[in-house]
């Protein structure tokens, strides 16, 4: 059964959507922001279920005040065999830094025009937050790419701290 929640931030009100398991936890699906280019919407027949995701918001909750620094999180890996791939990347950039595209595409074996796959990739995230595809960022160090908007990445790279002053 798909289940979702609304969870207040400082980004806004994100939505949880996860899949309950038979013994009664959830494994997220998605979390996305108001406005994000390709975020999930309530569909028809998914059931509002705040509770099982309060562990979830706890370390939501965390992450935003600071104190913490990576997700344990059940979730759904969803996509393709080549996003898996990029995802997986994501997942392995340490909390309060920040690699390149370029990086990414190099570290899943990818070369010359593979990056923009990569890019895209990226941009199909449904992991917002939680799986820190904020941390990738232009070659010349620009803000670029995220699609929950360029505010929201410079939001959370400055909690994370990888803002240079």
């Amino acid at each position: 059964m798909t289940v979702y929640a609304h969870v207040d931030s400082p980004l806004g009100t994100m939505l949880l959507v996860g899949e309950e398991a038979a013994e009664g936890g959830v494994a997220l699906v998605s979390l996305s922001l108001p406005g994000q280019k390709g975020g999930a919407s309530v569909r028809d027949g998914w059931r509002h279920a705040p509770g099982v995701f309060e562990g979830v918001a706890a370390q939501l909750r965390e992450y935003f005040a600071g104190r913490l620094v990576r997700f344990d999180i059940p979730f759904v890996a969803g996509g393709t065999d080549f996003q898996r791939r990029v995802w997986r990347a994501l997942e392995d950039i340490p909390y309060g830094t920040t690699v390149s595209y370029g990086d990414i595409a190099a570290h899943v074996g990818v070369r010359g025009a593979g990056v923009r796959a990569v890019g895209t990739a990226i941009g199909r995230n449904p992991l917002l937050v939680v799986r820190p595809c904020h941390r990738v960022i232009g070659a010349d160090g620009s803000l670029r790419g995220y699609a929950a908007g360029a505010d929201r990445k410079e939001r959370l790279l400055g909690l994370e701290g990888a803002l240079a002053p």
